[in-house]
Parts: C-alpha cells; sequence; structure tokens
C-alpha cells in the first residue's frame, strides 16, 4: 500500500523554503478577504487550492492523499464544528420566535443600570468565558454574539466585541481540554502547564475588557465605564491566577467568569456609569422595556435558556461519570485509505486520520437538548399568555430554517477546516513551526507566535497544542530554556491566535447575521492580536530570565 510521511525539508531540502512555501495558502486567505475584499467562501476556496497544489508538488503528497485530507476536514468542519454553530443560533431563535427576546434585553439592562456597554461586557465576556469554560469550538462566539446584538448593538460592532472577549477564557476552555492535551503529548504534569499559563493568561485579561470597552463606544465607552471594566479585569484575572495555581486547572474558567460577573454586580450596586443615555443615542439603541415591569415570571423565562445551557453543559462536562459515558458513545472512524497511508516517521499511523463521530457528547447535541428543553418550557409557559405563544413544531421546524441561513457561511467554514487538515496533514503547519523554532537564545520570545499560528490555522488551541507542543519542548530543551515554559506559550499564544482563525471570524459572521463580512472583521481585530500577542511574547521572553521567579516549582 503506498504511504507518504510528511516532512520538513520537502522544498529543496531546506526548512526555511519549505516553511515559506507552506505559508502561502494562509496568505493566500488574507489576501483574498482584506487585500481583494472577495467573499470568505472564495477566499477558503482559493486558500484550500494552494494548500492542496503545494501539499502535491511541493510536499510530495500523493495527489489522491489531499484530497483525502480535505474531504475529512470537511466533514470535521460539518460536524461538529458548524453543528455546534447552527445549534447555538436556533437556540437562540427560539427565543426570538417566543417573544422572549426583549425580556432577556430589559433584564440586562437592570443588570447594567441601563448602560449597554456594561451590558455587553458582562455578557461578552464572563458569560463567555463562563461558556468558554464548559463548551468551547465556536459556542461561546455564537451564542453571546446573538445575546449582544439583543441589547441593541449593530452586528459588526457585536461580531468584533464577542471574538475580542473570547481571547482571555481560551487557554482553559472545555474544561483546560488544550492544557490537558498540551501534558498528555509532552510528558509534562497538566496541573504545572495550567500553573505557568495562570501567569500569563491573567495579563491578557487585565487588558481584554477595556479594549472590549474601546470598541463598543470607543474613548468615550472607555472614559465612562473604565471603573466596571477594572472591577472586571481585576476579580477575573485574579481568580484566574489562583485557580489554576492553587485549586483545579480545569475548573479556572467557570471560578474566573463566576467571580468577575458576581464582583460586577456588586460593584454596579454602589457605581453607575456616566453617559449611558448619550451612549444609547450614539449606538442608535432603543430603549428596553424597563425590567420591573416583566414580573418573576416573565424574568424567569427569559433566563431559562442561558440558565439551563449552564445546566446542562455543567453536568455533560463536570465530574467523571457521565463525562465518560458520554465519550464513549464517540464512534472512531478510520479516514478511508489515509488512515493507513500518512504515517510518521517511525510508520505508525497519524491519529488525526481518524475522524471521531461525536454524536451524542458534542456540544452541539447539548445545545439541542437545551434548545428543545426551552421549547418546551416556552410552549407550556406560552397556553397562560397569548403574547408569548409558542407550538414546540415550530421551534422545531425553525431549526431547518437557520441551516438554510447559513448555506453559505457552512461552505466557508468547510472550506477553513479542509484548509487546516491538508496543511496539517502534509506537513505545511510543522514546516512553519520548524522553522520558527530553529531561532536559538530568541526561542523564548518566538514560542508563543507558534501558538497563534498553530490556533489561527485550525481555529482551536487545543489543535495547536498537538500540532506544536511537542515541538515546542523539544525546541526549548535544545537552547536551554525551560519546556514548560515555551509549552505553556504555545496555549497562552493560541489565546490570541484564536482572534483571527478563519473558522471563528466565519462564526462571528454568521451569528451576527452579516455574512461575508469576514474581512471587515478581521481589519478590525487583527491589530488587537497582534498587540496581545507582542506584550505575550515579551512576558515569556523575561519569564526564560529576568521574571523566571514568577515560574511555579514544579
Amino acid at each position: 500500500m503506498q504511504t507518504f510521511t510528511p516532512t520538513t525539508d520537502a522544498v529543496g531540502g531546506s526548512v526555511m523554503w519549505t516553511a515559506l512555501v507552506s505559508l502561502i495558502p494562509l496568505l493566500t486567505f488574507f489576501i483574498m478577504l482584506v487585500g481583494f475584499k472577495a467573499k470568505a467562501h472564495i477566499a477558503g476556496a482559493c486558500a484550500l487550492i494552494a494548500a492542496i497544489a503545494i501539499a502535491i508538488f511541493a510536499m510530495s503528497m500523493p495527489a489522491g492523499f489531499a484530497l483525502l485530507a480535505a474531504t475529512e476536514g470537511a466533514v470535521f468542519g460539518a460536524h461538529p464544528v458548524l453543528f455546534i454553530v447552527i445549534s447555538a443560533i436556533w437556540l437562540y431563535q427560539v427565543t426570538v420566535i417566543s417573544g422572549r427576546f426583549e425580556d432577556l434585553r430589559s433584564i440586562f439592562d437592570q443588570i447594567g443600570q441601563g448602560d449597554v456597554r456594561v451590558q455587553a461586557l458582562l455578557i461578552a465576556f464572563c458569560f463567555g468565558g463562563l461558556l468558554e469554560a464548559l463548551a468551547g469550538f465556536g459556542a461561546p462566539v455564537a451564542i453571546t454574539a446573538t445575546m449582544v446584538m439583543a441589547l441593541g448593538i449593530k452586528p459588526l460592532r457585536a461580531a468584533c466585541a464577542v471574538l475580542l472577549a473570547n481571547t482571555a477564557p481560551v487557554a482553559y476552555g472545555a474544561v483546560a481540554i488544550p492544557i490537558t492535551t498540551a501534558g498528555r503529548l509532552t510528558g509534562i504534569d497538566p496541573a504545572h502547564i495550567g500553573a505557568i499559563v495562570g501567569r500569563q493568561a491573567p495579563l491578557l485579561a487585565l487588558i481584554v475588557p477595556f479594549i472590549l470597552l474601546w470598541i463598543l463606544d470607543g474613548r468615550r465607552g472607555l472614559k465612562d465605564a473604565w471603573p466596571v471594566g477594572l472591577v472586571v479585569a481585576l476579580s477575573f484575572s485574579a481568580s484566574q491566577y489562583w485557580c489554576s495555581n492553587h485549586f483545579s486547572y480545569e475548573l479556572t474558567d467557570i471560578v474566573a467568569s463566576l467571580v468577575g460577573l458576581a464582583s460586577a454586580v456588586i460593584f454596579m450596586r454602589f457605581w453607575k456609569p456616566r453617559g449611558g443615555d448619550e451612549a444609547r443615542k450614539r449606538l442608535d439603541i432603543k430603549p428596553a422595556i424597563p425590567a420591573s415591569a416583566l414580573g418573576a415570571s416573565r424574568t424567569t423565562l427569559a433566563l431559562a435558556p442561558y440558565v439551563l445551557v449552564i445546566i446542562v453543559f455543567g453536568a455533560a462536562k463536570l465530574g467523571s461519570h457521565i463525562p465518560a459515558w458520554l465519550s464513549s458513545t464517540d464512534i472512531k472512524i478510520p479516514w478511508p485509505i489515509i488512515s493507513k497511508g500518512i504515517v510518521d516517521a517511525s510508520g505508525d499511523p497519524l491519529g488525526s486520520t481518524t475522524y471521531t463521530l461525536s454524536w451524542l457528547s458534542s456540544p452541539g447535541t447539548l445545545l439541542i437538548i437545551t434548545g428543545l428543553l426551552v421549547a418546551l418550557l416556552y410552549s407550556i409557559a406560552g397556553k397562560k399568555d397569548e403574547q408569548f405563544r409558542l407550538h414546540f413544531g415550530n421551534a422545531v421546524v425553525e431549526y431547518v430554517r437557520v441551516i438554510y441561513r447559513m448555506r453559505w457561511a457552512a461552505v466557508t467554514i468547510m472550506m477553513v477546516l479542509a484548509l487546516a487538515y491538508v496543511m496539517n496533514l502534509s506537513g505545511q503547519t510543522t514546516s512553519i513551526g520548524v522553522w520558527m523554532a530553529g531561532t536559538g537564545a530568541a526561542y523564548a520570545f518566538i514560542s508563543p507566535i507558534l501558538g497563534w499560528i498553530g490556533t489561527a490555522v485550525t481555529g482551536s488551541d487545543t489543535s495547536a497544542n498537538a500540532l506544536f507542543a511537542k515541538l515546542q519542548q523539544t525546541a526549548a530543551t535544545n537552547a536551554g530554556i525551560d519546556p514548560s515554559l515555551t509549552v505553556a506559550a504555545n496555549t497562552a499564544g493560541g489565546v490570541v491566535g484564536k482572534l483571527i482563525s478563519p473558522q471563528n471570524l466565519a462564526i462571528a459572521a454568521t451569528a451576527a447575521g452579516i455574512p461575508n463580512q469576514e474581512s471587515e472583521i478581521l481589519r478590525k481585530v487583527m491589530g488587537w492580536s497582534v498587540f496581545l500577542l507582542l506584550i505575550l511574547c515579551c512576558l515569556v521572553y523575561l519569564q526564560s530570565d529576568i521574571l523566571a521567579g514568577m515560574l511555579p516549582v514544579q
């Protein structure tokens, strides 16, 4: 049987030239989006064609293997990624067609004392962090984008805000699976990696709330609402540090998000932001219905979808028995031909050529379960109030409508994941990493960039660690740097890489109802991603030498 082993020096025996050629698909995608303002699915298709051509002609991958790698990536894009996004948007749509949409907005209006900037901050950063901790894989962006728009924030602004807010908690997302994966691949205690990340990521968490206020309302937003931004930043980052170092790295974002939200709510009892009414006028937002007019029943029903999200995901992801049972239902599907045909240097098949169908444990399934519970609850409650009447069947049919509306976004997401799989399985992504790892003493500064690139390509911090964690460990050892530091830096770098991931850009644009505006979103968030990455690079470099005392003792 024909086999293929990815190499990092396929172009002229040079790692550098192989890496530079391997960057072409990524450059193609971003140039098509930003330079030519192409639609996202067109940019994705062009980048995919470039990746397949390079895989075949530069990396010497058999053409059939390259095409099969693309099909596996496309299927992964459909399930679980697209499945999660569609289910998240559908859950939101159930609240819209039931008439509960405005009630939810009124509740947040009361919590934020009428200031939409504060409300958006709490939803995108704190509630989004909680969803990232429990679900990950795009669900937090999809859900919080719809919630922020429910406040009256315009779609483009909402999409940028939730993407940025999703950076700080990503390292500990989905019950810290990126860190657990890094530990498993390197043999380093994941709790130790988590503790180091807990001395890197909180710095980003200190900055992000202020950037959010700037995105939401510019200089005025920062000037008027900085005190609550500071409270959220300090409480979230301090909780991230404490939990990751002294309690449980798996529960870090759950604790940090809840503490950040509770701190803000308490603080708002004694402090009121300035300029809330003026901000509404500037942002062209209509006043919400006074929450006091809702009553206990309407308030409870408006909050029910998101309370149920936390309950369902908490039951499915925390503890050991239920998560283990759910995982046991996963179906492993060796991808035809390449599951045995693509092998590593020792001749063993690559694990990524086996597709896992998580039909029951997927966050998408959990969101459907939540949505069905919400639809049932709303249909029963609606019988007592004609204003909120919802037929259960209408809620189910709405899922089909969401699929139809997302058809082009679906093409984009599947193209992007196909691109990622071709680049990964042909050795293109690894070539970029190996080239960057050969920087010697400067490697500590470079190490977060590897995680940034890995997450930008794959859309997942977990995948970035799967690609580069072992490489980070080896390169650091050769450079005389603590390998635990660079493995943690790979995880932290991935946090800000997710901000510009084509996959996440497509999810944000779709959830916000502005398909084909991925290029505009990218232009608005790219600078922030690079800015946060440079801060992280400087921190890791200092931690490798001058600030080595910051690192925990293993």
